[in-house]
């Protein structure tokens, strides 16, 4: 193992370690988690879904945290922003915190945590009619004992398992709808020159019942999503260029490691989330909640150096800063955002990251959002085989094709039958949604209630607790921001007067 060369004048104190004594950067080092620790880390997810941050328990909100929790002997994850993935992680990097003065190294944590003395929120409780913003400049603050006891208020998505324990079991059904032999399967599918329907199979099957409520794809904005791509095929002449150009090089993990720091400090939540980062990891980043802390996923085949700032505003400044806004609102659990009648929070919270995902870029094409939905629909009335062939039109290189098709085919055991989980239609569908309102909706505001729909704003703004919320940077100049939404709205070609007629 060699010693990690963090370049911080910060200080590093473990979360598992009794003795809190400050650490040397000099004392952290590198090594490989073992592939058992990820099987139950990336149990959900979805790429670049990006994903809804998703509560473990409503008990856990109500019980009292240490802000350094003790190191157990199994990792359990909740997905609180699911990016979808389908390898199994196998490779993964950890930091190993020695006691300072002594010649021994003991695990401390099983992700990269930046900690140093943190921002925080603290989460009132008397409404306000202003909105005060933490964590959005660059000076680090202590971090309030109230972070310590409550996480955010995490919205959960689950089926209930068949059998003699569903009573006590609910499952995500991001998770359900996971085969479990797709590495076979693939093998299968380009050995037979790819015209072989993959048959997958699932450790805990959803009813057709619930996969029937997924299998219902739109065309409303088709026409669109073939569009913007067909705008960068023109531009670039295939996606793999337009990657290369858009997105630059492949970020090194300590170039990663030192970029997210920056991000996290420029936001002032260093110490809240815990980073990890893989590259075995379908997607291209995951939120989720391990042993109580936020944990942050970034694929290194995936990283780019400029599109990383985007994930970060993706997942962090806006996933994770409304999961925490929400966690002080009185709607901050299932049966009170009942009791206030409030919207799902999709598309709209999927529609604004991935708006922030491509937010200053120089090329702030939708593609990704273009595609997935072009895929969904396409899966709907095609087989597997043909819809990987279908996709040729857009996306050369098979295993991104297979990708793919993985997503838009998942929770289906025959894939030569049409059929698709259309979940991932989400995000062109909010995005063009909150573009078509963009003059009229206040996104600070947007941002400071938590998780709802952009239409329920105006609502529930007069309940509101607006007290210590957290604001993300790109949000500050809120002209600059204005003029950024426009320039998405000239690059992707789309027109006030068309998305009237749709929306």
């Amino acid at each position: 193992m060699e010693p990690v060369e963090m370049g911080f004048a910060k200080k590093y104190l473990s979360p598992s370690v009794r003795d809190k004594r400050p650490v040397s950067p000099s004392q952290v080092c590198l090594e490989k988690l073992s592939s058992s620790v990820f099987n139950d880390l990336f149990t959900t997810g979805t790429s670049s879904y990006n994903v809804i941050l998703q509560a473990e328990e409503e008990e856990r909100l109500k019980q009292k945290h240490s802000s350094y929790p003790r190191t157990q002997k199994t990792v359990r994850s909740t997905i609180i922003r699911s990016h979808d993935d389908y390898r199994r992680p196998s490779v993964a990097t950890q930091l190993l915190l020695g006691r300072e003065g002594s010649g021994d190294t003991r695990h401390a944590s099983q992700h990269h945590l930046f900690s140093s003395v943190a921002g925080g929120l603290a989460c009132g409780s008397k409404p306000a009619r202003s909105i005060t913003v933490l964590g959005s400049t660059m000076g680090l603050y202590p971090r309030p004992d109230t972070w310590r006891n409550k996480l955010p208020a995490l919205h959960r998505v689950g089926v209930m398992l068949e059998g003699e324990n569903a009573s006590v079991k609910k499952l995500c059904i991001l998770t359900a709808i996971k085969p479990y032999n797709v590495e076979k399967e693939k093998v299968k599918f380009f050995k037979s020159d790819f015209s072989y329907n993959p048959q997958f199979e699932y450790s805990n099957p959803v009813s057709p019942i619930v996969l029937a409520r997924h299998n219902n794809a739109s065309d409303r904005f088709l026409t669109q999503a073939v569009r913007i791509m067909e705008l960068a095929l023109k531009k670039y002449g295939n996606y793999e260029r337009f990657e290369q150009v858009t997105g630059g090089n492949l970020l090194t993990k300590s170039r990663i490691w030192y970029l997210v720091r920056k991000y996290l400090e420029k936001e002032g939540c260093v110490g809240e989330i815990v980073v990890h980062v893989t590259d075995n990891l379908l997607s291209r980043a995951s939120m989720t909640v391990v042993n109580g802390r936020p944990t942050l996923t970034i694929n290194l085949a995936t990283a780019r150096e400029h599109w990383l700032k985007g994930m970060l505003q993706h997942e962090i400044g806006t996933h994770y800063f409304r999961s925490k806004n929400n966690s002080q609102q009185p709607w901050n659990s299932a049966l009170s955002r009942k009791k206030h009648c409030l919207r799902p929070s999709n598309p709209t919270e999927e529609g604004l990251a991935s708006i922030h995902s491509v937010l200053f870029r120089k090329d702030p094409t939708l593609w990704r959002a273009a595609l997935l939905y072009y895929t969904v629909y396409q899966a709907g009335c095609m087989s597997f085989s043909q819809l990987f062939h279908n996709l040729g039109r857009f996306v050369q290189d098979p295993n991104t094709r297979w990708d793919y098709c993985v997503r838009a085919k998942r929770g289906q055991t025959n894939t030569a039958l049409p059929g698709c989980f259309s979940k991932d239609q989400v995000y062109l569908d909010g995005i063009l949604q909150i573009l078509r309102h963009r003059d009229n909706i206040d996104f600070r505001l947007l941002m400071a209630l938590g998780k709802v729909s952009y239409k329920d704003v105006d609502r529930l703004k007069g309940l509101a607790v607006m007290e210590h919320v957290r604001i993300p940077h790109f949000l500050q100049d809120t002209a600059c921001y204005a003029e950024q939404l426009e320039k998405i709205m000239e690059v992707n070609q789309l027109t006030d007067k068309e998305l009237r007629l749709l929306i």
